[in-house]
């Protein structure tokens, strides 16, 4: 069947024939539909970030993924299912510490494998296999946009730990930031200006207009801010202090920056990944802001099964034309490397498709 996979030493995504996996005991064998690409692809693509499965020359790609159930072996599940697979798994020496077995997202990133991305072959096949525990069942009317369920996975777990960061008092949050107009950005937006937690969105990009995502920021009511004229660490003065900051930009100042726009007990969402860069901060300044501010600073990364479930029903009332002007291209599996190319301004958000509904 084909895949699509990286080399060990090479730096771009190539096609190649690896046997149609057989599902063992606890399996089932999933029919391919889409699998999207976003920037953690680009990194392992770059060397920048995962890793190879070990005694392996190459990496199949992928983590966003939907498709069918082909085959539900002895599983529970029903074959045409439509699903979507967690990313995580338990690291096949066995160093997955028991109490982390059942919330993977919550390990440690040296004991796990992350298929796609680090130690385990993805989703970007024409079939793969999972245990039933790791596939989440989505309406059959989502299966052409299932490959977004991961991604706003994301931001179900970030906003929940938000929460949980100010369980100590009634926390009422009214106005929320995101850092990044990328497709984390964008879909983080849309969640947060169409649900009923926030009143007042912003978000932050680098673009000049006329441009796709800033029309669709400010399609959705919330404000773009252009960081070129509006610094993370001006916006409060400029605009208002933010109950949560949301940062998808992996850009390392912003963990910095982003605390001078967090109000008082707001938080401090991370969610990029920098790479290493030394830079000067006045951490007195920093440490003092947060101290009496009651400002907290969270980081999170991967997402569980109810994560996965929470996004199901939030991509289900997400407004058919957010995700139409989101999706701007889907790649057949034959000719998936426009799907990651990243410096096209008229791009947003890719797939590349295997089989159809």
């Amino acid at each position: 069947m084909d895949a699509i996979a990286l080399r060990r030493g090479e730096h771009t995504p190539i096609r190649i024939q690896t046997p149609k996996p057989t599902p063992k005991s606890g399996e089932a064998l999933v029919r391919t539909l889409r699998v999207g690409v976003d920037g953690t692809d680009i990194e392992v693509l770059a060397g920048e970030h995962g890793g190879f499965p070990p005694g392996e020359d190459h990496l199949v790609l992928g983590h966003e993924a939907v498709g069918i159930v082909a085959n539900p072996n002895d599983t529970d599940l029903e074959e045409g299912t439509v699903v979507v697979p967690t990313i995580r798994r338990p690291h096949p020496d066995g160093r997955t510490a028991p109490q982390h077995l059942d919330q993977l997202d919550m390990a440690p990133m040296d004991t796990v494998v992350e298929r796609g991305i680090a130690g385990a072959h993805g989703f970007m096949a024409e079939y793969f296999t999972s245990e039933e525990k790791y596939l989440v069942p989505i309406p059959d009317d989502l299966a052409d946009v299932g490959f977004l369920v991961e991604p706003i996975t994301i931001t179900e777990k970030a906003v929940e730990h938000a929460v949980a960061s100010r369980s100590a008092f009634d926390w009422r949050p009214e106005s929320a930031l995101v850092l990044g107009n990328g497709p984390l950005g964008l879909l983080t937006t849309a969640m947060f200006a169409t649900g009923e937690r926030f009143s007042d969105v912003y978000c932050l990009g680098r673009r000049d207009r006329p441009d796709l995502t800033i029309d669709m920021v400010e399609s959705l009511g919330a404000t773009y801010i252009d960081s070129r004229e509006t610094p993370v660490s001006e916006i409060s003065a400029a605009h208002r202090p933010m109950d949560l900051v949301y940062e998808a930009t992996g850009y390392a100042r912003h963990a910095f920056d982003g605390l001078d726009a967090v109000a008082p007990a707001g938080v401090l969402a991370l969610l990029g990944v920098p790479t290493d860069w030394p830079f000067e901060i006045d951490g007195g300044r920093l440490h003092r802001e947060a101290v009496l501010g009651n400002k907290a600073v969270v980081g999170s990364v991967n997402a569980d099964r109810n994560h996965f479930r929470a996004a199901v029903r939030t991509l289900d009332r997400l407004p058919a034309w957010v995700i139409d002007d989101l999706v701007t291209g889907v790649s057949p599996h034959t000719d998936a490397e426009p799907a990651f190319v990243t410096d096209d301004d008229a791009s947003i958000k890719t797939a590349v498709e295997f089989h159809r509904v």
